[in-house]
């Protein structure tokens, strides 16, 4: 699937992943590849991204290494779509 991190102050990354855990507003969810059409609040949490992800340097002092290989990203809100396997999260 392929995702894109956005924040107000830039486009954190773009690329293909294997799959992404976000913090819901009502917890923790993950989508696969395919997974069906969603829209839905983000609460404060991390952002899990599961695969090889190509950071430029600007951005990766922003993202942290989590178990099992996922690499994080701690945000304090935000929305997700996911859309035609595209997942699009607006954080701040």
């Amino acid at each position: 699937m392929y995702l894109e991190i956005v924040t107000p102050e830039a486009v954190l990354f773009s690329g293909d992943v294997t799959s992404v855990a976000v913090p819901g507003i009502n917890g923790e969810f993950q989508m696969l590849d395919n997974h069906a059409p969603i829209v839905s609040l983000l609460g404060q949490g991390n952002v899990k991204v599961y695969g090889d992800m190509k950071l430029d340097k600007e951005v990766a002092a922003k993202f942290t290494k989590g178990d099992n290989g996922a690499t994080l990203l701690a945000i304090n809100s935000g929305t997700i779509e996911m859309k035609d396997n595209k997942v699009i999260v607006l954080a701040d």
